[in-house]
């Protein structure tokens, strides 16, 4: 159960209160450091399944944990983001992709009682949305210019491709689990 997989995906879900309060710090690191703290997040996302895989050190409560570290992270960082500029051209892709993740979850939580887990499971459009999304995510974090390069727009730019591809993963699940949830009981 304490392999090293779990402990970094418990890392994650820990940077989570850190990364809120560092993020309302009154200091002009303050959102260097988040976007430290998120990119650490995300490598780690990626980094535990990595390991768990290549070492067979995957379990039940990474299985769990994983998910839900990587979805309370996202939805904070975009929470804290649209709280800080309320307006609706993150508040839109926001509420898309947090909806988004608690409608998959349900579907896959649905899917794997009745027994059909495996028929949403993570596709590659899933993968590269994931990947956009913690990149403009960790962009708008920063905010402002970075090495003289300028950061806000091309993270809107990002989180509407990740938005898109969001909605697109979606679909493909909700295809994948259709002729399931269209079915009568009876049909069972």
């Amino acid at each position: 159960m304490w392999n090293i997989p779990n402990i970094l995906t418990l890392l994650r879900i820990v940077l989570i209160p850190v990364f809120v309060v560092v993020f309302y710090l009154p200091v002009p690191w303050a959102r260097l450091v988040c976007a430290l703290i998120f990119t650490i997040a995300a490598v780690t996302d990626w980094l535990d399944g990595y390991l768990a895989r290549r070492w067979n050190q995957t379990s039940p409560l990474g299985a769990f944990l994983d998910p839900v570290a990587d979805k309370l992270m996202v939805a904070v960082a975009l929470v804290l983001l649209v709280q800080a500029e309320a307006s609706i051209l993150l508040a839109l892709p926001a509420a898309v992709i947090i909806g988004r993740e608690i409608t998959v979850s349900a579907l896959r939580e649905w899917m794997a009682e009745i027994g059909a887990r495996a028929m949403v499971k993570v596709s590659m459009a899933g993968k590269v949305k994931t990947a956009l999304q913690m990149i403009s995510i960790m962009l708008l974090i920063l905010g402002s210019p970075f090495l003289g390069l300028p950061l806000y727009w091309p993270a809107v730019v990002l989180l509407y491709v990740a938005a898109l591809l969001t909605l697109w993963s979606m679909i493909l699940y909700l295809r994948a689990a259709w002729p399931s949830l269209t079915r009568m009981p009876d049909q069972a």
